[in-house]
């Protein structure tokens, strides 16, 4: 089993698990606003564009209302695939100000397009070397990572008097067929990683054989990286191929749910944060990304993910972990899963989007 590891991430932030939080199912930007009351003449406003879920996003900002006051948040939030769209169908007239919690794979195809600008934010220098851009000033920077996990509804197999799936392989079982759901990559940065993943793992054709496998036994694609743990949850599908968090959240809800870290290893990605070139670049732009890294953010995104860019925080393993997730990772080229996005996205959807969940 490939296993990604690095002695300078031996010390990340490890997280203690303690709220779910949900993510919209669907593909609709969602649009709302996070402000603390100041006098107008001296705010500022910034559009911020985030894959983070909707209740991160609130105890993610308090911390930041804290600390600017006077600057007033418009968030525009939605699933990976569709932010990445929007971003690109905007280039040359961007709306946003601010990329946050976006697939660190996505802003390398964002930056190859030309449209983030350069900016080193305050405390970089603590930020892993994985975890950010190699040009100086750096055009992306890491917050946390996200990684394959498969959420597993313990009462309903045992109806049917089925094992656990403890891996890939198990995955493409005939016992198995109809009862698994996982993210669409063309929508979900959760899918894409997990695809990636599996083609870096078996290789492109080896790969693609095995997901044509995998799709015989798959009940639906979604277009949310949470939803498959949330259907396992509920039992409307017992296998739901989904990402740690989410799935150790459910469980932690009271969910008869198993948390599996697939046995070959988990596909992972990483969110990042981004300034978006456009003609004026406000000052609050890059408060915001100062904050994005700073302790107070790397604490709260500790809630909520296994994984932070800045060590030190914590060197506990998180509670419904049963290996370590450094460990757990498989090597993974970033810049070449974002250099094949396209190619491997248009390959999936002739072969497997029969199968999607419509678009809302």
């Amino acid at each position: 089993m490939k296993r990604w590891y690095h002695p300078l991430l031996a010390s990340l932030l490890l997280l203690s698990v303690a709220a779910g939080c949900g993510q919209a199912p669907g593909t609709q930007s969602q649009q709302s606003t996070a402000s603390a009351g100041s006098d107008a003449s001296d705010s500022s406003e910034l559009t911020v564009y985030t894959a983070l879920e909707d209740d991160q996003i609130k105890s993610y900002l308090e911390s930041f209302k804290q600390r600017h006051p006077e600057t007033k948040i418009n968030i525009v939030r939605d699933s990976t695939g569709v932010i990445t769209a929007k971003l690109l169908a905007e280039k040359e007239n961007p709306q946003a100000d601010v990329i946050w919690g976006v697939a660190a794979t996505s802003l390398l195809v964002l930056d190859q397009q030309g449209m983030l600008e350069g900016y080193s934010p305050k405390g970089i220098e603590r930020v892993s070397t994985e975890f950010k851009d190699t040009q100086e000033p750096a055009h992306w920077v890491g917050i946390d990572a996200w990684e394959t996990a498969f959420a597993v509804n313990t009462t309903e197999l045992a109806k049917q008097n089925l094992p656990i799936p403890q891996s890939y392989e198990d995955l493409i079982k005939p016992e198995y067929k109809g009862m698994i759901t996982m993210p669409n990559p063309a929508s979900s940065g959760t899918g894409y990683l997990t695809v990636s993943a599996l083609l870096q793992l078996k290789g492109e054709q080896e790969g693609w054989a095995y997901l044509a496998k995998l799709h015989e036994n798959m009940a639906v694609y979604t277009h949310s990286g949470s939803k498959p743990a949330k259907m396992a949850a509920s039992g409307e599908y017992p296998i739901g191929i989904s990402f740690g968090y989410r799935a150790i959240a459910e469980k932690q809800k009271g969910a008869p749910v198993e948390v599996v870290f697939p046995q070959e290893g988990s596909g992972w990605d990483v969110e990042a944060n981004a300034l978006v070139k456009k003609q004026t670049i406000k000052p609050a732009a890059k408060e915001f990304l100062d904050w994005a890294i700073s302790d107070e953010a790397m604490k709260a995104y500790n809630k909520n993910f296994a994984i932070v860019s800045v060590e030190g925080i914590t060197s506990q393993l998180p509670e419904g972990y049963t290996v370590d997730p450094l460990q757990q990772l498989i090597k993974n080229d970033l810049k070449k899963s974002a250099a094949s996005r396209d190619k491997v996205l248009a390959e999936w959807e002739k072969r497997f989007n029969t199968k999607s969940e419509p678009s809302k």
